[in-house]
């Protein structure tokens, strides 16, 4: 009986939540300088953007240039921002670089339920270790951590190399904030979608 009684208001919740999240992940996209821009200039901002993400990266976690460059391809997201409401909700374009050329622009959206720690931006890097991963990726007209592919997030050690389970796994992440690598993290759930069929003509590379 009581299952009965609840069951509607919890429809009602959620769809509340979901009603919520997409407020805020329109908040977020709609509030940024990059509404004003040019599609060059757009591609050319997350470019630079990513330049500098992956040389925080390999500050913060030395180890990570070698994986870079040994991969089949790496997609960098320099700006996640997050909304902080009852449902969460994270926006944020990226690039997807192939052999050091740009392959093409994404974008990549999150939402959580329950309390939220605060609106932040962070930056997220999926590393391709194997051909397979990338062109599973690549061929996919809407890729979902933990759905398409597991995702292992890698967190560094007291001596600054990585967790040897997680570098077997074929593609494998980075979270980081202006802290530096965030910890106990997951990325499941998140969602990729390629936003720019022109993204493979402009200029960039992996440094």
């Amino acid at each position: 009986m009581s299952i009965k009684m609840t069951a509607k208001p919890r429809r009602m919740l959620i769809a509340i939540s979901v009603a919520t999240a997409a407020l805020a992940m329109t908040a977020c996209t709609t509030t940024l300088p990059r509404e004003q821009q040019t599609g060059v200039e757009r591609r050319d901002d997350i470019n630079s953007r990513a330049d500098a993400a992956l040389e925080r990266l390999y500050e913060v976690a030395p180890h990570s240039r070698e994986l870079v460059s040994q991969a089949k391809g790496v997609l960098i997201f320099p700006k996640v921002l997050g909304a902080s409401l009852v449902v969460g909700a994270e926006h944020g374009d990226g690039v997807l670089r192939v052999g050091g050329q740009n392959q093409g622009y994404y974008s990549t959206s999150s939402g959580s339920f329950g309390l939220q720690a605060g609106a932040q931006s962070k930056a997220i890097i999926l590393v391709f270790k194997t051909q397979e991963a990338l062109d599973h990726f690549q061929r996919s007209k809407g890729w979902t951590a933990g759905v398409d592919a597991t995702v292992a997030v890698a967190n560094l050690s007291a001596t600054g190399s990585f967790d040897t389970r997680t570098m077997r796994e074929p593609v494998v992440g980075f979270v980081m904030t202006n802290a530096g690598l965030m910890a106990g993290v997951s990325l499941e759930g998140t969602k990729i979608n390629r936003i720019d069929d022109r993204g493979a003509a402009a200029s960039g590379a992996v440094k």
